[in-house]
This record gives structure tokens, sequence and C-alpha cells, in this order.
């Protein structure tokens, strides 16, 4: 973490803040977040982040705002995991899985031999699950409607392309790459040169430049930071409320939060069997 507090910040002469995006808040969320806790005038973010991806979100205010495009172009560095064997529309957890395809037979060399072709200068297409714009409308948009577009494979530069781990139907990676890269069709494309599909679990953003997500801050400590109202300023007429981290959000995250609602049953339920399958202690005679 940096030396610098967060009370050293003039946020409205201008600063690059780094946050650590929470998993299921959008982009916007957090910077409507951080505009509002720190009354902030001029805000915005240089590089969107999925819902379903956590890590370096940078925020940029007053003056820095100029610097957005700046840092927008500048490589970025993830890491995840792939679950190899299926695959879903938008590439990730937001759908349920639509196909499923034997995996059991690879081998790890196998694996890291299928991710050489994607590193260097390649031609990606994104998910229809993204906010590039199709006839004026956002994919993703068009895409929840159940309806089909075609979408145009762009120029993206993968620097490197790592497996850290093989955990079958599980694959670790680090990415390097360019701005403009999906590591969602990463997923998507790795899947087909392997023969068994594929899609994203787990991405977090580690780097964006120079900027690091071991410097970037909590949203939590950006609430503690929330300035005390103004004597006699009005309270509002209603609070705020804040959507549930779990909860899915306008982004679509029906069956992630359905995931997590069969998990925490399956939880509650194995936790009553356990409960039930233990033999009472007998009384002292």
């Amino acid at each position: 973490m940096s030396t610098k507090t967060l009370a050293d910040y003039d946020f409205e002469a201008g600063e690059v803040l780094l946050l650590d995006k929470p998993l299921t808040w959008t982009s916007f969320d957090v910077v409507r977040k951080v505009k509002n806790a720190l009354r902030i005038k001029k805000i915005g973010h240089a590089g969107t982040l999925d819902p379903l991806a956590t890590g370096l979100l940078i925020l940029c205010t007053g003056k820095k705002t100029k610097e957005i495009d700046l840092i927008q172009a500048q490589e970025k560095e993830y890491a995840g995991t792939f679950r190899l064997g299926e695959t879903t529309p938008s590439f990730d957890l937001e759908t349920a899985v639509d196909m499923a395809r034997p995996y059991a037979h690879l081998t790890p060399e196998q694996i890291v031999a299928a991710t050489l072709p994607f590193v260097g200068t390649i031609q990606q297409t994104p998910p229809l699950f993204s906010a590039v714009k199709i006839d004026g409308k956002r994919a993703y948009e068009i895409a929840r409607n159940g309806q089909e577009a075609e979408i145009k494979a762009k120029t993206v530069e993968i620097k490197t392309f790592e497996i850290t781990r093989i955990e079958l139907p599980e694959v670790d990676f680090r990415v390097v790459c360019s701005k403009g890269t999906y590591i969602r069709s990463l997923a998507r494309d790795l899947g087909v040169a392997l023969g068994c599909g594929a899609h994203l679990t787990r991405l977090v953003r580690t780097r964006i430049g120079e900027y690091r997500v071991e410097d970037a801050f909590s949203l939590e400590a950006i609430e503690a930071l929330r300035p005390p109202r103004p004597e006699g300023e009005a309270s509002p007429r209603r609070p705020r409320i804040e959507r549930p981290r779990t909860a899915p959000n306008r982004a679509g995250l029906q069956y992630y939060a359905a995931l997590q609602a069969d998990a925490l049953a399956a939880k509650h339920n194995h936790e009553e069997a356990d409960s039930a399958s233990t033999p009472l202690e007998s009384a002292p005679e």
C-alpha cells in the first residue's frame, strides 16, 4: 500500500485513486459510491471491469480526468481461473452452462501448448454479453433479449499468457495484454483450441501500466473518509439503499446469484444433516 493516505488527497483539485473493486459491483456502482461518499463533483474511471471481476479500478477526479484516455491505453495484467469442459453464452458465470464436453484426457503439455497461438497480435471477437455497440445498442442488451447479433473481430495484443495451475477442470492463468482485450473471449478461444470448451470463473485485474492492485484502497476505506454533513444542510428525504453485493444488479447476474443461493442452501442443509446425525449426550446417572 502506498504511504499516501486518503486524507492526503485533494480530490477536487485532481487525483488518481486506485480502488479494489468488489465482486458483483459494476464500475459505475463504484464511481457513484465514491462520488457520493466523498462529495466529488468531477470523477470517472479509467477502464471498465465486469461485475464478476475484482481488482484494480482506477478513478480520476478533478483535472486528472484529462488523463483517463492515457491510463486506459496502458497494458493490463490479469489473473484468474478458467473451467474446462463447459461453455456458457456469456463466457463466464453470468449465464448458465449450455454445453459440456469431456476434458479429463487433456495433459498439462497440451493445455500449455494451446495457449501459444494466442500470444502476440491476434484477432479477437468480443463476447455478445459486452458493452460493444452494435447499430447504436449495447451488445449485452441484445443478448439479454435473446437476440443474435454479429460482432466484428478486433486487433489486440497478448504479451503474456501463462498457465500457473492445472487441477482439472480448473486452470489458473496470468495474462498481460493491450487495451480492449476480453479475457472471457480468451477463455472461449482456449476452450475451442482444446476441443472441450471453457469459461471464465474468476478474474482479478492486478495491474494497469505501473498502477498495481496492491496499492489500491477498499471501498470500506473510502466510506470511512466520508465527511460529516455541513451544519444546517438538510438530510436526504430517504436513506440511500446500498445493493447487497451478492444480489443481481442491472448488469444481469441472475445465474450467478442463483449459484450463490444454491451454495448457501447446500451448506445449510449439510449443517442441519450434521446436527441431526450427532448423538445427544447422555444425562449423567
